[in-house]
């Protein structure tokens, strides 16, 4: 293998790390792919043996180079979860590119090309869905720091933005390779770079135009919400932090920013975090002292995390997620949810339903569990598998105002995000804990994605986080107001209701199941005209 292939995979994950947000700059990723693209045509028209190796080899190095770069902040949590992640991750997309490299010997370049873009976003969309999904670094996040961009999100989801880097880098190649294969003058190469300078500006063009049609006009004087930032370290607090400790907390923070206007309060997830029976949510002493702490306050909604458990013997209650408890004979299910409650109404709950791969659930439990033992990674509390809701749950004010509980993770799917929408719910809620990652690109890319879920819902959106950061983000994906990393305090601020529902709301990620069709169709395409030419 030629040093020249090893600098140009080096070069390419170089450049998706530096195109990456939030410290990245993603005009970087239109051509992120094409060092990496031209390595493998070296391999491929080369009399090298053991082509199909080596292109797995410097694809791989580059995109464990992406990997690496820009999610090693997992380590903070759990090393081997940040190391399973990185490895596999790395390993799946170096799959992708081999798929393509076998196909490419075998069709013309165009056919490959269309068959590489439509298999990268299927295996995005796949990264949505199985047990094992990670698509944190899902192309189209990519421009979650520069929302001015991407307007037309509204539209296509972040699977637009994937298409648009994958078109770029094709253009960008082919371009390229004329210029070097054929010469070039300065008028050639001038001529050459206007279309790639078009599909970059036109998109950007049309956002702008979107982003100037979407000034706020609202008869109303918006929804006042208080958003509570505790900044409890969860490694040597949260666990030993009495429930009762926590609720008075809160309590404090948001007091002193309430009003008579006031319509929400919003608490991080899992803030109250010492297992509560589900069965005892209405009644239970703390929070019964903390629904009291709000009585003066009429048409004050609530919306917090909270840790709750419901346990019990008979096994026919038990489901796959169900675990039991030590003495072999006691069944208990374990949930990350949302309570909400007003002064009126009983408590309401959402039971977190996208979790965190080896940390919240156990992959493909009833074959991996027998082989690999109990694998989960213990964060602190309770060890368990959660258990979900198949609904989004959206919950009505007393005004009513319909608002999504998002916890989380589950901010990074928007598909997923779209449920809430398509439920009646006018603005989406955000509650989160960050501070397992520290102070580093973890929190603050967390953040980020949330901007892309307003501008595909056109929702403003209230981010909660333990120890930050916290947010107002409008419907455009602007940060409004915030509250830094590491901070105590709350932010009182105004959001906007919306009930308009954006075409990717109604379609959701149309764009990967063509992506799907069309590659099926390539493939057979191309194996089906190889057979007639050998006929």
């Amino acid at each position: 293998m030629k040093y020249s292939s090893i600098l140009l995979a080096l070069l390419s994950g170089i450049l998706l790390w530096l195109g990456w947000p939030t410290y990245g700059f993603p005009l970087l990723l239109f051509g992120a792919f094409v060092p990496l693209l031209f390595a493998e045509l070296h391999i491929r028209k080369s009399e090298l043996r053991f082509k199909g190796w080596r292109v797995l080899g410097l694809s791989y190095l580059s995109f464990f180079i992406w990997n690496i770069s820009t999610t090693w902040w997992l380590y903070l949590a759990t090393g081997f979860g940040m190391w399973f992640a990185v490895l596999v991750n790395s390993l799946l997309m170096a799959l992708v590119f081999l798929c393509y490299h076998k196909f490419a010997k075998k069709v013309s370049q165009g056919a490959a090309f269309t068959f590489l873009s439509c298999l990268w976003i299927s295996f995005e969309y796949m990264h949505l869905q199985w047990d094992f999904s990670w698509p944190w670094l899902n192309l189209g996040n990519g421009f979650s720091e520069y929302v001015s961009w991407i307007q037309w999100y509204e539209y296509t989801g972040t699977f637009g933005g994937t298409l648009w880097i994958w078109l770029l880098n094709v253009i960008l190649f082919y371009t390229i390779f004329k210029l070097k294969n054929y010469g070039f003058t300065v008028i050639q190469a001038l001529k050459k770079s206007v279309l790639p300078a078009l599909v970059i500006l036109i998109p950007i063009g049309i956002s702008q135009i979107i982003l100037l049609s979407y000034f706020e006009v609202s008869k109303d004087s918006g929804t006042d919400v208080v958003i509570v930032q505790p900044n409890i370290d969860p490694y040597e607090e949260k666990y030993t932090f009495t429930n009762d400790k926590v609720t008075q907390l809160i309590t404090n923070l948001a007091l002193p920013e309430i009003t008579l206007n006031t319509e929400f309060v919003i608490a991080p997830e899992t803030v109250i975090a010492d297992n509560i029976r589900i069965s005892q949510v209405n009644y239970h002493p703390t929070l019964q002292s903390l629904k009291g702490n709000f009585a003066s306050y009429p048409n004050l909604s609530y919306l917090g995390g909270i840790s709750l458990v419901d346990v019990f013997k008979n096994p026919d209650q038990a489901t796959n997620q169900t675990n039991l408890a030590s003495d072999g004979v006691t069944y208990y299910n374990d949930y990350n949810s949302a309570m909400f409650f007003n002064q009126l109404g009983p408590v309401e709950l959402y039971h977190k339903s996208k979790l965190v791969v080896g940390i919240e659930n156990f992959p493909y439990k009833s074959i991996l569990k027998p082989i690999l033992g109990d694998a989960m990674i213990d964060l602190g509390g309770t060890v368990a598998t959660k258990t979900t809701q198949e609904e989004r749950s959206v919950f009505t004010s007393l005004n009513e105002t319909k608002v999504a509980s998002i916890i989380c993770y589950e901010s990074v799917y928007g598909e997923y995000v779209t449920g809430y929408i398509n439920n009646g719910a006018q603005f989406l809620a955000i509650i989160t804990n960050d501070a397992w990652w520290g102070n580093t690109q973890g929190h603050q890319q967390h953040l980020s994605l949330a901007r892309l879920r307003a501008i595909e819902s056109r929702r403003w959106i209230t981010r909660s986080a333990n120890t930050g950061i916290s947010a107002i983000i409008d419907h455009r994906g602007k940060i409004i107001q915030s509250l830094g990393y590491g901070k105590q305090g709350a932010i009182n601020g105004t959001i906007r209701k919306r009930d308009d529902i954006t075409f990717y709301v109604q379609h959701g990620d149309y764009i990967a199941r063509i992506a799907i069709f069309m590659g099926v169709f390539t493939l057979l395409f191309g194996f089906t005209r190889r057979r007639k030419k050998r006929a």
